[in-house]
């Protein structure tokens, strides 16, 4: 039984004004037509292409620059860590959003995925409405990370180094730590929310302040400690040590 978020952000002000453009990546052709369906049948989004690899996915996204790219994990050959790494590095496509398609939102390859560049994950198992859900929150510049899943997953796996860069993940948290001097108390303390999951209006909530002063916050976050999105405020977080995980 699939593991999927139910607790996401609804898509937010800045999706794309055209149509989202999403191309699908799966060695499944089955499942990349089933997705296909769906993703067309609705009329602010279109399928752009269709891969059934890795480098595949990362040419096409070169060519047709989708604005999120749904992408397996595991597939044969270049796999979906492989190719969003590449999409990651490659700065023509750094407005394109990479989802990853996980068989359990609990995987050790979630780590991995958020550090080669991915905005979050989304179980196959996914109901349609949470798949379409998904594609317009990651194009909307949103992070798909439940907040079970960020407290519990990817706080245990950076605790235990199980993500950990092993170049020189010394070196990483470091060089996070220095960038962290940059930020404002509180942006620090907006990071430290990002990093439990929680939503923009959540964080609003917390500190009492409006969304959008919040999301101030989170993009002079991002542009100090160069993230590519939320998703990697959360990385950076608990790499730098500003979050530690508990036990619960």
């Amino acid at each position: 039984m699939d593991h999927t978020p139910t607790d996401l952000p609804s898509a937010a002000p800045g999706t794309p004004s055209g149509p989202i453009k999403v191309l699908l990546a799966d060695d499944q052709a089955l499942l990349r037509s089933a997705f296909k369906v769906l993703v067309d049948s609705e009329p602010d989004m279109e399928v752009v292409g269709e891969a059934s690899d890795g480098a595949q996915a990362f040419a096409l996204a070169r060519r047709e620059r989708p604005d999120v790219v749904l992408m397996d994990i595991r597939m044969p050959g270049t796999d979906g860590l492989a190719a969003t790494r590449m999409i990651s590095d490659d700065p023509e496509l750094a407005a394109v959003r990479v989802v990853m398609l996980t068989t359990f939102e609990v995987d050790e390859y979630v780590v991995s995925a958020l550090r080669a560049g991915a905005s979050g994950f989304l179980g196959k198992g996914a109901e349609p409405e949470e798949l379409l859900n998904a594609i317009r929150v990651a194009a909307a510049g949103e992070a798909l990370l439940s907040p079970a899943a960020t407290k519990g997953l990817i706080a245990t796996f950076l605790a235990q180094g199980g993500g950990a860069d092993p170049a020189a993940p010394g070196a990483s948290a470091r060089m996070h730590a220095e960038r962290l001097a940059a930020l404002t108390v509180r942006e620090r303390e907006v990071l430290v929310h990002v990093a439990a999951g929680l939503s923009n209006d959540g964080i609003a909530g917390r500190l009492e302040v409006s969304p959008l002063t919040v999301k101030t916050h989170v993009n002079r976050a991002m542009a100090k400690l160069g993230a590519r999105d939320r998703a990697q405020l959360v990385v950076i977080a608990y790499e730098s040590g500003l979050v530690r995980p508990r036990v619960e």
